[in-house]
């Protein structure tokens, strides 16, 4: 699965849809090969989309590791005041989130390459189904990167698989001086609650 993490995906595109369906929210959203879960809403995203409370309804908002927009488009349907900046390293799902927030009318979602957010900004929420696959060192770089960027009454949600490390990222972050503490469980999955 390591061909998601690539700027320029390899796999030949197959374009496919799926539909996001949550207690206040039904999107079909456009898919393709080369990105993350392309056949259905990940398990562990879903997990997070129905675990976290509402986002804040201003200011900018991160999900960090969009893939095709299911967290960006749920936050922006539950925050349209809020600015959410949707984040990956890969292009393929920088256009597909892109094409699926025009689709649905979210106009203030922002699709951008991890590399193009203006340093200035400053995130009052993150949701994130982190890369974990990526490797430990640089999924801590990652972030490290991205945390200090969180307001300081800011919050990030982190959903991770307890089999995937979920307990250890938990101690490290604290160990980095992150509260971090275990909002809700579900399945094999965590829904980690970090603030500065």
């Amino acid at each position: 699965m390591a061909h998601y993490f690539s700027e320029q995906p390899r796999t030949a595109s197959r374009p496919g849809s799926v539909d996001l369906v949550l207690p206040d929210l039904h999107l079909r959203l456009e898919t393709d090969s080369g990105v993350f879960s392309p056949e259905r809403v990940d398990v562990g995203t879903r997990a997070l989309l129905e675990s976290v409370p509402p986002p804040p309804q201003e200011g900018d908002l991160l999900d960090l590791g969009c893939g095709y927009g299911p967290i960006a488009l749920t936050m922006a349907s539950r925050a349209p005041g809020a600015t959410v900046w949707a984040v990956d390293v890969n292009r393929r799902s920088l256009e597909l989130t892109e094409r699926n927030a025009r689709a649905a009318g979210l106009d203030k979602v922002r699709s951008v390459h991890i590399d193009e957010v203006p340093d200035e900004v400053r995130f009052r929420a993150i949701w994130s189904n982190p890369a974990i696959r990526i490797g430990k060192q640089a999924l801590h770089e990652m972030l490290t990167r991205w945390l200090t960027r969180l307001t300081p009454d800011g919050v990030a949600y982190l959903v991770v698989q307890k089999h995937l490390g979920s307990d250890s990222l938990q101690r490290w972050l604290g160990e980095q001086g992150w509260h971090a503490s275990r909002e809700a469980s579900r399945a094999a999955y965590r829904i980690l609650k970090v603030t500065p």
